[in-house]
């Protein structure tokens, strides 16, 4: 958003290269680029949509998210997770500039995640 990239977590690792951070890469069709603050609603809402992000996964050094959790998600689902009544709070500092490209900073800044 105008800085440098901060780190959205390492606890559990997110991003789209399992990194920490949620960078933007052309490759990366899901746009891993909101950090946000996963919730119940929200963890439950995905996983019946057909995204479990509940369930660990071994396989992948996965621990399974639980709520109050911050992770990369995709740009889409953060937008339709707030429609569907499961709106994320966001690490601004966190978030990728991308984002820009598909809502104004008023709108990011409303959803800005205060202690």
């Amino acid at each position: 958003m105008g800085t440098e990239l901060k780190a959205c977590s390492y606890d559990p690792m997110t991003g789209v290269f399992r990194d920490g951070f949620c960078k933007y890469a052309e490759q990366d069709r899901g746009l891993h680029i909101v950090a946000a603050k996963v919730t119940e609603g929200f963890l439950e809402w995905n996983k019946a949509r057909g995204n479990d992000l509940v369930t660990p996964k071994p396989q992948w050094s996965f621990p399974g998210l639980k709520p109050g959790d911050w992770w990369c998600v995709c740009m889409g689902v953060w937008l339709k997770s707030k429609e569907a009544g499961h709106p994320l709070y966001l690490k601004l500092e966190s978030c990728h500039e991308k984002m820009l490209d598909y809502v104004s900073m008023d709108t990011l800044k409303e959803w800005e995640y205060k202690d």
